[in-house]
């Protein structure tokens, strides 16, 4: 068989690391509950999910105290990887009837962050949101089947990627992807991306399940987004920056800050990189990436993790959210057939959630890692 053939979107099989080293499937089965349970109804130090209103509900950012598309979207694959409609419907219906736009510039995109009741904190979108919007809408259809306005998931999925290749084509607005590169973009009116939005196994469920017009744009932009984290990701370290060029190098300082380094943003890129391999398997370079990541972060203790250049060297600034890095860290594990594989997965299993005021990040981050490392991160 060839590597693409071995795919979890062909065998239909997903591996559990878990098990693979030892840990039993009541643990394993435990443990996701176990998780599930703490973040959306656990303790108040811990969890992360709130309910509204009678049909609504939303994943608070705790350390910024807002509601962000990044958080919604995350919950709502959370959800239905779980078969938890109820909660996914809440966090939809949130996102829709708080922060969609029905017009302007930013018609059926959503506003990034609102205040808890719902309230617009800022107009524009993080593309971030509207890819994983996108993919758990199409999952949730392909899971429950679509129902009335507005839980006609894949009708709603189509909108969102609509908008983000064809906005601004019939008057104002950007797309959220370059049409020169097929590149998603930092935000529409931006010229550069940010490596940790490049999600080629969506892209590639997009060919499937998006316009039809717009299917070869979705194959074209998981090849190109394989391609552009090739240049984005170092070649001796495999850390990538927050924000980076087309090219590949990273961009500029902002306005609102220095995102050249490895930080809070450019944690993903393993995460994504791993589940990529795992469900697609078209890029052998991602086992080697997967490797060098884990080679890096060997020797360094959780505690000590930093601020890093994106060939290594160390910020005096600890890292923000260290247990999310720890938790993308162990991702890698899905790709990687390195000597660190292994005792990754051991330290992930044997860390616990974040508490405290930063944990929203942290732990979104160590959700994904525990579906993914016990082969329940899936095509549906």
């Amino acid at each position: 068989m060839t590597t693409f053939e071995q795919a979890a979107y062909n065998t239909k099989q997903y591996r559990n690391l878990f098990k693979e080293i030892g840990y039993s499937e009541e643990e394993i089965n435990a443990k996701l509950e176990g998780t599930w349970n703490e973040l959306f109804y656990g303790d108040s130090d811990v969890r992360i999910y709130y309910p509204l209103d009678e049909n609504k509900g939303y994943l608070l950012d705790t350390g910024n105290i807002d509601v962000r598309t990044e958080g919604i979207s995350y919950g709502m694959m959370m959800a239905v990887q779980m078969n938890k409609k109820d909660e996914f419907d809440r966090l939809w219906t949130f996102a829709k009837e708080f922060m969609q736009h029905t017009e302007g510039r930013y018609k059926d995109y959503f506003a990034w962050h609102c205040k808890p009741d719902g309230t617009r904190l800022s107009p524009g979108p993080a593309p971030d949101g509207e890819e994983f919007f996108a993919m758990a809408l199409f999952f949730a259809s392909n899971r429950w089947g679509d129902g009335p306005e507005p839980y006609d998931y894949s009708a709603q999925a189509r909108t969102i990627l609509r908008a983000c290749l064809h906005q601004g084509e019939n008057g104002e607005g950007d797309p959220m992807f370059d049409p020169a590169t097929k590149l998603i973009k930092f935000v529409p009116e931006s010229s550069f991306s940010d490596p940790s939005y490049h999600l080629p196994h969506f892209y590639e469920l997009f060919a499937l399940h998006a316009d039809e017009q717009d299917r070869a744009f979705w194959s074209e932009a998981a090849e190109a987004s394989r391609s552009y984290l090739h240049k984005a990701c170092h070649p001796v370290t495999g850390l990538a920056a927050e924000y980076a060029n087309y090219d590949g190098t990273p961009a500029d300082p902002q306005p609102h800050g220095d995102f050249r380094h490895f930080f809070s943003d450019a944690y993903r890129v393993a995460a994504n990189i791993a589940l990529d391999w795992e469900w697609f398997r078209k890029d052998p370079w991602q086992v080697e990436q997967s490797n060098r990541i884990q080679r890096f972060f060997r020797d360094i203790e959780v505690s000590d993790y930093r601020r890093y250049t994106i060939d290594g060297q160390p910020f005096e600034e600890a890292a923000l959210h260290p247990i999310g890095l720890l938790a993308t860290n162990a991702m890698a594990s899905l790709a990687a057939d390195g000597p660190d594989a292994e005792r990754f997965v051991h330290l992930f299993w044997n860390t616990p959630l974040r508490s405290g005021e930063r944990r929203y990040y942290d732990n979104c981050l160590y959700f994904f890692a525990l579906l993914a490392l016990s082969g329940n991160f899936r095509i549906y």
